[in-house]
């Protein structure tokens, strides 16, 4: 039996494939290509010495999704595919309703057909809004969103809870992740994003690499040690095994779950910008900005509840993920090849 992966050529999916193959499970990959290539996949089967179906195929797109279930034996879908840029989505907020939220109800239901009843969902922090004190924990308030992605994430985490608690033979685990960096090790697969990157990582690497002139550090007068945002990073590595842990955990299980995959700690803007430099040993030119409303000051998780329910901790330092970042794109300085 496999697990299918939608959106599984874009950035986790591929860090998550690779860590699937790895623990011995089949994988089917569905995308639509709207945000990744076909070169991503070709490097998961470099990587893993393994082949698997793809299928470019939309997740609104019933038919396709009948025929990915049709011809495969699919134990459980870990759900990626989702349009996921937050500014994008204030100015196009019924694209993300229709594309996240319609998207996930056809492959829940097309899944319900098919028999497959195990679900992991590619959640955010971003439901916890800006009120919660610090860690966040997720028996926390969520709702309080500041744009239509993080409303979206938020109303899929519910249709889920829903689902279960309607059928209790459904099994989802609702990720909600914190602010990603890294890429594999070996600098083969890594974050090519689309337009201008959300995350402040690949935005920093391409100011070291000189794609663009310098980093923009928004706010430098937050009340924080040195006045800049501070984060919880997380290696896409890491991430990538909490997905694992979380797959075979909704196997063995039934029920609606949400778990933080973070490092329960923070860093500012500044700390990060001074490891990457000295790890890697290049200057990042920055300029200092105002602050983008809706950002908080401090954000970090409390990641216990992953280790408690399925035993996943995070591994790799700030330093893993300012190493592996530089390595992915110092080789792959325009991201991946068009084919």
């Amino acid at each position: 039996m496999a697990v299918l992966l939608t959106g599984g050529a874009g950035f986790i999916g591929t860090h998550t494939a690779v860590e699937l193959l790895a623990a011995g499970h089949d994988i089917v990959v569905a995308d639509n290509l709207y945000n990744a290539k076909p070169e991503a996949l070709r490097r998961v089967r470099e990587l893993s010495g393994k082949d698997f179906p793809f299928y470019r195929c939309d997740i609104r797109d019933r038919e396709g999704l009948r025929r990915v279930f049709a011809e495969n034996d699919i134990a459980a879908a870990v759900h990626f595919a989702g349009l996921k840029s937050p500014p994008e989505s204030v100015s196009k907020p019924l694209d993300y309703f229709d594309n996240n939220v319609s998207g996930t109800v056809a492959l829940c239901e097309v899944m319900a057909e098919a028999g497959c009843r195990r679900m992991v969902f590619s959640s955010s922090a971003t439901v916890y809004g800006m009120k919660n004190p610090m860690p966040l924990r997720e028996d926390m308030p969520t709702g309080e969103v500041v744009n239509p992605y993080g409303r979206t994430k938020f109303m899929i985490e519910g249709i889920l809870r829903d689902l279960c608690a309607a059928d209790p033979e459904w099994a989802a685990v609702s990720l909600r992740y914190f602010t990603l960096a890294g890429a594999h090790a070996s600098g083969r697969i890594g974050e090519d994003a689309r337009g201008t990157p959300v995350n402040l990582m690949p935005r920093l690497v391409q100011a070291a690499v000189g794609k663009t002139p310098a980093l923009t550090v928004t706010g430098t007068d937050y009340d924080t040690p040195d006045g800049t945002g501070i984060r919880d990073y997380i290696h896409v590595v890491d991430l990538a095994r909490g997905h694992l842990a979380a797959v075979e955990y909704a196997l063995a299980h039934t029920g609606a779950e949400a778990v933080n995959l973070g490092v329960g700690r923070g860093y500012s803007v500044r700390e990060l910008i001074k490891t990457f430099e000295e790890v890697n040993g290049v200057p990042v030119p920055t300029v200092n900005q105002p602050r983008r409303p809706g950002d908080v000051a401090v954000s970090y998780s409390d990641p216990s509840k992953a280790a408690r329910l399925f035993g996943w901790k995070a591994e790799k330092t700030l330093a893993d993920m300012c190493r592996d970042s530089w390595r992915w794109q110092s080789m792959n300085p325009s991201g991946y090849p068009e084919d």
